[in-house]
């Protein structure tokens, strides 16, 4: 008998939740068939089998287990079984004679105190307490639309004062329900760390609008020849990506972290990208995003985004970080003001693109323009940092060929 231990998925993790178990107890299992998939404080990973047999679970879903305790047993002598033959139909048997009709029976009359009783509630009913009964008939609600809990699905008091739970002090006659249900280890972690965030850092967050009218001339100019030769599309996160390292190297304050009483300032820029995956927010990290060049931000965009929503993506790609960029444009978001990712000092949210009315030289022009927010640790940035910092990323964004392409754009796209 085979005992399959949880593993580690990461350093510092010592627990992990399994979220769902994708067989049961009895099944024949295959070595390495996913058999449950198991939450972390940063993940949701699948738990293959190790051995092919017979599987007898040992943990229940949504309980929270060590790592290195058994959770299922795999009993490794036992062989597949055989699908069952039919067999074959057997002859029908020949038709009985018919036998005559019995005399109906007179029932017997029940006693007086019984008249008019039966000895079970009716469909109506549906075993509602007294109480239950007196209540949905006061407020004309009907006891099929009411889920009852108690014993055998008896309406309870309860239940019945739940179902005409009224609304702002309103009397309604509508169904009102409401579902429970345990939020996943990771969705408890990152509400976690969101307030963490916001109770210890001493956040802030700073404005600006950019216009997008030379990204959008590079793209239509080049985006078909980029994909062509490299597989991947030209997006805006290798904008974003490398306008971000520009602006670190700038100002390193921002790519700062506290540790106690110290400052660790980092010459290497580990760019985390908030990716929605199947389970809620992820973020995998963009490591030594300085030596990548555009075709080489948009290639690993595109691989940790894919893993991510795919539920492939380890812990280890997503620890780390040195900043973070969020695009809530995607969902058509105007304007928000990120959390900062702790322990990292800043986040750069992206929006949605729209066309503005902007001044250019002088006149009134309509552009593509999107706002941008960089939320701050105001304990180790200072204002002039995190603005300028922006800035740096405005002014890269405005003017790509120069300060992204080095003036020659088929050069930086290795085209």
């Amino acid at each position: 008998m085979l005992e399959m231990k949880v593993p580690s998925p990461g350093e510092s993790i010592t627990e992990v939740e399994i979220a769902r178990w994708l067989v049961k107890t009895g099944d024949y299992v295959t070595k390495d068939q996913a058999v449950a998939e198991v939450d972390s404080d940063k993940a949701t990973l699948e738990l293959p089998a190790e051995a092919s047999g017979i599987i007898t679970l040992q943990a229940e879903e949504g309980e929270a287990v060590k790592v290195g305790q058994v959770v299922c047993l795999i009993d490794t002598t036992a062989v597949p079984t055989a699908p069952t033959v039919p067999t074959a139909p057997t002859a029908p048997t020949a038709p009985t004679a018919p036998t005559a009709p019995t005399a109906p029976t007179t029932p017997a009359c029940p006693p007086s105190g019984e008249r008019g009783q039966s000895a079970s509630p009716t469909s109506g009913d549906r075993g509602l307490s007294p109480a239950a009964r007196k209540i949905l008939a006061e407020r004309e609600i009907p006891a099929s639309t009411v889920v009852g809990t108690g014993k055998g699905g008896r309406i309870t008091k309860n239940d019945a004062l739940k179902a005409s739970k009224p609304s702002m002090g309103t009397p309604t006659g509508g169904v009102r329900r409401e579902t429970r249900a345990k939020m996943s280890m990771l969705r408890r972690k990152v509400a976690e760390r969101l307030v963490s965030a916001k109770n210890e850092t001493a956040m802030l967050t700073t404005f600006n609008e950019v216009d997008m009218t030379a990204i959008y001339q590079l793209r239509a100019e080049y985006k078909d020849a980029f994909k062509e030769r490299h597989n991947v599309s030209l997006g805006f996160m290798s904008f974003f990506t490398l306008a971000v390292v520009r602006a670190l190297k700038l100002f390193p304050d921002v790519n700062s972290m506290i540790d106690g009483q110290d400052k660790v300032t980092y010459d290497f820029c580990d760019i985390s990208i908030a990716v929605s995956g199947p389970k809620g927010l992820m973020v995998p990290v963009i490591r030594n995003a300085e030596n990548l060049s555009f075709r080489g931000v948009e290639a690993e965009v595109k691989r940790l985004a894919t893993r991510a929503r795919d539920g492939q993506i380890t812990v280890d790609e997503m620890t780390g970080g040195t900043f973070t960029i969020t695009n809530g444009g995607v969902f058509g978001s105007m304007l928000s003001t990120p959390i900062i990712n702790p322990p990292q000092s800043g986040i750069l949210g992206m929006h949605n693109i729209v066309d503005r009315p902007i001044v250019r030289n002088g006149q009134i022009v309509i552009a593509p323009v999107m706002y941008v927010a960089l939320s701050y640790d105001h304990r180790i940035i200072d204002g002039r940092e995190s603005v300028g910092f922006l800035v740096a990323v405005k002014e890269a964004l405005e003017n790509p060929i120069e300060l992204l392409m080095n003036g020659n754009p088929k050069q930086a796209l290795e085209l």
